[in-house]
């Protein structure tokens, strides 16, 4: 929050030697302007100052800091941030009561001297004697123009805020000078025009535009005699006449102005004396600053457009040259946030998960072909209450995400099935699959390394039933963990690797994911859903994958010019063969048809998807998407320290928690409601032969959930329940998942692999 630039007003002690000061640099620069030789003005040898004709005469005057105002894709208003509330205005839009009523209370000769009033000097020396006191200052409307810059210019640095009010005669010399140039320069109504929109008003509110909204809900051009009699005569000192916590006082400060106006005949005794009579008449708007005032609850979105401008090369090449145009301000931000998906994604959220509750979830929602993330939410509201949070479970940690994002679980197949059929594998490959199987024995991993299962680890499938033979398509439908680590040993690391690099497909905390087979084929590494989002729209996309973007374009206005920035653009690149892209839609089409995914799946158009669960039940995820529209979303806990077994989410128990039950559904009201009233474009299907028919047709029962990887309900069950059950309504035992990767793995004979403590094995910590 900015700090309020003045307090209660300088001592009576204070203010005599600042006026003293102020008489005798008038007096002394006035000479010093008749004989230049007067030099340092009989000072330097004391260095107070340097010689007056020394001191450079080119005021910098920063643009003024102002509000920058960020808008959905429809033009709406998201929020407004600033360091400043300021919004700048021409002369011609403020109230010409207003006008006179600032120039009356604190420099009613302003259009009769030049950059110093030598004449109001002396009058004030002499008043000032004559009272015993300090009744009258000498400083000029300029002047106080120019102390003003050097405010603004110092930012919210305190030390640099003390030396720009500091009460040295060194500054009063310097201040004068640039007075003088800024008279020559600018003319008496743009001084004007700049002190109204620079001068702080009290309350957060910077210039007359933001003060008069503040303080009356109105524009400054709007303001009549009273409000501005008011206005004017808080500046003098923004804590003491504050009206919102001292009406009394601000009241005779106001009545004081509208005097002064009288006496200087801007208005007449009558109408000072009857706007004497009338109330404050406030009506005070609070200050609306940052995202988490943001509507729509649009707040971790606002707050990733925050993190884009401060983190992208394209606004600045260093941090501090971006911090410092966005801290400017005067933007307007126009994101790719559309408010119907927005709507969609946040009301499915609070329909299926409470804040209060133990886990939380998060959603978004990306359009394949563009990047442009169209919606953001979570469960639980941005703020920093309780059941509230800053962090942005949807991003990676560099833009305000958790440490390393989330394990995916079973959502990380289709990325390996896709790198099989890039490298040849045909959509109709077979492998045993049986039940329980040791990982093999080593795989080849990138740059001639290979991996070995030196802890002689395990995986298995859903439940003994669970017995290859399997082709691709009945794999990828019922997610059979020992039929994918087979087709790893088969192809090896690499070709994954390669194809999650194509896809934009990182770890949580931004780096590459580990080579282990966990990561590769059950997805124990943490990434986040706007990373899945984006790496499933390019199956949607037929193969090519674009870089998620939130920012459409950005204007800029400072001093009067209004300019369009550069914003960062979408990179689009082909991952995949379109052939590949259409078997993959045809494989996870199958998954919502009658696969793990069935409660996910949309009845009115054509969608596809995968459902992911992580060991213990830690975390659940449904990624899908539409030919149109890629969306995750992920549940769990934060910590990942909530086993989701026997647990409530929603108002809803859960004896187990599975990709299919609990995030599918989330994703499906999310996408028919941020679908609805759009284009239904279908994919470009393949042919992929069944397998042995009869042989499966054995196989087809009630369905659990796998270990690490997937769950849910297979084809022919009760959908009833979230507990599994058979067409008869039984409800048989579902195993709670038993495989964890061990700490440590073997990479080329040396231990110490990227799994565990980080959180990049199956088994690890997870912050």
């Amino acid at each position: 929050m900015p700090k309020k630039r003045s307090g209660g007003g300088l001592s009576p002690t204070q203010q005599a030697a600042k006026f003293l000061g102020v008489s005798v640099l008038a007096g002394a620069v006035m000479a010093g302007i008749a004989v230049p030789a007067f030099g340092a003005l009989g000072l330097a040898a004391k260095g107070s100052v340097e010689g007056f004709d020394e001191i450079p005469a080119n005021l910098k005057r920063p643009p003024l800091s102002q509000r920058t105002t960020i808008l959905d894709n429809q033009g709406g208003q998201i929020a407004t941030v600033y360091s400043r509330d300021r919004t700048v205005v021409d002369l011609k839009d403020i109230s010409p009561y207003m006008q006179k009523a600032i120039v009356a209370i604190e420099d009613a000769r302003f259009y009769e001297h030049g950059a110093v009033d030598l004449k109001g000097v002396l009058r004030a020396l002499n008043k000032n004697a004559q009272s015993g006191g300090v009744s009258e200052g000498a400083s000029t409307l300029t002047q106080q123009y120019v102390k003003n810059v050097f405010v603004e210019e110092a930012g919210d640095d305190p030390t640099k805020v003390a030396q720009a009010t500091q009460q040295t005669l060194g500054r009063k010399v310097r201040e004068l000078k640039f007075a003088i140039q800024v008279e020559e320069e600018l003319g008496k109504k743009k001084i004007l025009e700049n002190y109204l929109n620079i001068t702080f008003f009290g309350q957060q509110a910077y210039g007359v535009e933001a003060a008069a909204q503040r303080y009356f809900s109105k524009s400054a051009k709007d303001l009549e005699v009273q409000e501005a009699a008011l206005l004017a005569g808080i500046v003098q000192s923004p804590t003491r006449y504050d009206p919102v916590n001292d009406e009394a006082e601000a009241t005779k400060r106001r009545n004081v102005v509208l005097q002064r106006m009288a006496e200087v005949h801007d208005i007449s005794q009558a109408e000072a004396t009857a706007a004497k009579e009338k109330p404050l008449g406030l009506k005070v708007s609070k200050p609306k600053n940052g995202c988490i005032t943001a509507v729509k609850d649009s707040s971790f979105f606002c707050d990733y457009v925050r993190e884009v401008f401060l983190t992208d090369p394209v606004f600045g090449k260093t941090q501090k040259a971006r911090a410092k145009v966005w801290n400017q301000g005067g933007l307007t931000i126009r994101t790719t946030l559309d408010p119907q998906a927005q709507k969609s994604v946040q009301t499915s959220l609070k329909d299926h998960v409470n804040k209060s509750d133990k886990v939380a979830a998060a959603s978004t929602l990306v359009e394949p072909g563009s990047g442009k993330i169209l919606a953001m939410g979570q469960s639980k509201p941005y703020g920093y209450g309780k059941n509230e949070t800053e962090i942005n479970y949807s991003v990676d940690q560099k833009m305000g995400g958790s440490n390393f994002g989330f394990p995916t679980g079973s959502t990380f197949k289709p990325f390996l099935a896709a790198a099989a059929l890039e490298g040849g594998k045909p959509a109709t490959q077979s492998y045993p699959a049986p039940y329980e199987m040791p990982y093999p024995d080593s795989v080849q991993a990138c740059d001639g390394k290979v991996w070995r299962n030196s802890e002689s680890a395990k995986v298995e499938n859903e439940d003994e039933s669970e017995v290859g033979p399997y082709a691709l398509k009945k794999a990828m439908a019922l997610s059979v963990n020992t039929y994918f680590v087979q087709m790893l040993e088969d192809i090896g690391m690499c070709p994954v690797v390669d194809m999650t690099d194509k896809l934009g497909v990182v770890q949580g905390n931004g780096t590459k994911l580990p080579e282990q087979p966990s990561s590769m084929t059950l997805g124990s590494t943490g990434i986040s859903p706007l990373t899945m989002a984006s790496a499933y729209a390019a199956f949607a996309n037929r193969g090519t994958y674009c870089t998620p973007i939130a920012i459409a374009s950005i204007s800029q206005k400072l001093g009067g010019e209004k300019k369009s920035l550069p914003v960062p653009k979408s990179s689009c690149s082909r991952a995949m063969s379109e052939t590949t892209a259409d078997t993959i839609n045809t494989l996870l089409s199958g998954v919502v048809d009658s696969g793990t995914g069935q409660e996910a799946g949309l009845t009115d158009r054509a969608n596809a998807g995968k459902t992911g669960t992580t060991d213990f039940r830690k975390n659940a995820w449904f990624v899908g998407y539409t030919p149109n529209l890629s969306g995750a979303v992920w549940v769990g806990s934060a910590t990942q320290k909530v086993k989701m077994v026997n647990i409530t989410i929603g108002g809803t128990w859960h004896e187990k928690v599975f990709g299919g039950a609990v995030p599918g559904p989330i994703w499906k009201d999310a996408m028919t409601g941020a679908l609805s009233g759009k284009d239904s474009p279908g994919f470009n299907l393949v042919d992929i032969p069944d397998a042995d028919k009869d042989r499966d047709k054995d196989r087809d029962r009630d369905r659990g959930d796998d270990n690490n990887g997937d769950d849910g309900p297979g084809r022919g069950e009760n959908r009833g329940n979230d507990n599994g059950g058979g067409t008869d309504g039984g409800q048989p035992q579902i195993p709670t998942p038993t495989f964890s990767i061990p700490d440590e793995w073997t990479i080329g004979g040396n231990d110490g692999g990227n799994g565990g403590g980080n959180g990049n094995g199956g088994g690890g910590n997870w912050p």
